[in-house]
Formats: C-alpha cells, sequence, structure tokens
C-alpha cells in the first residue's frame, strides 16, 4: 500500500510540476537561465527541463540534497544555502530570467527578506514564481506590487493533500528601480 501511495505522489508531483513550468513557458517560452530556489533533490527542474532542454536550470537549497541533485544532472548549478545569504546574492545578482518559490510549506523566518532577496537574482524583465498559502496571497501581491513588479498571472491550485494553493507569477520591471 505504502508503494503505491508514493507512486501516486510522485504521478502527482510531476502533474503539478509540469503544470507550473507550462505557466512561465507561457509568458517566456525559452528563458536562458533559471533558478529554483528551495530545489531539494531537484525534482521541479527534472521536470521543467522536460519543457525547457536548452534553459540552463541551477538550484539552491541549504541542505545537502542540493549537490545530490548536482550530482544526478538535475541543475546545471548546485548553490548551497539560503536565497537571503550575502554571498549568494552577491554571486547570482541579476543572473536569472526565471527565479522560483515553489513548496513554501514551513513557514519563513522574514518573507519580506527572502522576497526581496529572490528579486535581486533576477535580470530586469525576469519572472518571479512564487506559491503562496491563500491567507498569504494578498499580501505577497501587495508586497510584489510595492517592490514595482507587475503580477502577469496569478491561479489557484491544488498541491497534494493540501488545501488550495496560490501561483503568483510577477515580472520584475526592465527599468532599474
Amino acid at each position: 500500500m505504502n508503494s503505491l501511495r508514493r507512486r501516486v505522489s510522485a504521478v502527482d508531483r510531476h502533474r503539478r510540476h509540469r503544470s507550473t513550468a507550462r505557466a512561465i513557458q507561457r509568458l517566456l517560452p525559452e528563458p536562458e537561465s533559471w533558478l529554483d530556489v528551495g530545489t531539494g533533490e531537484a525534482h521541479f527542474p527534472e521536470t521543467a527541463r522536460e519543457l525547457f532542454p536548452y534553459t540552463s536550470i541551477d538550484g539552491l537549497d541549504p541542505g545537502p540534497r542540493v549537490a545530490y541533485a548536482r550530482h544526478l544532472e538535475r541543475i546545471e548549478e548546485a548553490y548551497a544555502g539560503h536565497v537571503t545569504d550575502r554571498h549568494i546574492t552577491a554571486i547570482l545578482r541579476g543572473r536569472y530570467d526565471v527565479v522560483t518559490l515553489l513548496d513554501r510549506r514551513s513557514p519563513v523566518p522574514d518573507p519580506r527578506t527572502e522576497l526581496h532577496a529572490a528579486l535581486t537574482l533576477l535580470r530586469p524583465g525576469g519572472l518571479l514564481l512564487v506559491e503562496a498559502a491563500p491567507q498569504d496571497s494578498y499580501e505577497l501581491r501587495r508586497r510584489l506590487e510595492a517592490q514595482d513588479c507587475v503580477i502577469v498571472a496569478a491561479s489557484r491550485h491544488v498541491l497534494d493533500r493540501l488545501p488550495y494553493t496560490y501561483r503568483i507569477i510577477a515580472r520584475r520591471p526592465r527599468s532599474a528601480a
């Protein structure tokens, strides 16, 4: 029974990840570079690569799983740490066309700092995709708009057996603000 549950969960995860990658594909058909924050073993980048075979997809995670994901070649580059670490933002500033913050199941110590740091990693005109709980989605939209980002897509979807989750895609302004 447990193996069946794991297989169903893996199929569901793949379906969710493919849906998330398609949401970006509609807005930016061929990004050059992509960073998945909190990538873990990089299951999302592995699925996204099906739709974006020529995109360089990197992963950032505080744990050792990101190195394992690099070893499996699910990501191009592996970065250990948090998006808010100064050395991470210094070397990755303005490098990515897309940054994803997915599956935020555990609370982040300072969501404002995390959001600001993720935006600094984007090139002008780049896309930030964030998944948020329903109670956090309005505040998240407000914070993104306060940073002059344009909300280009928002949707409501189910993540596994969790309640509804909102997916918000914002475009960083093209002009340096």
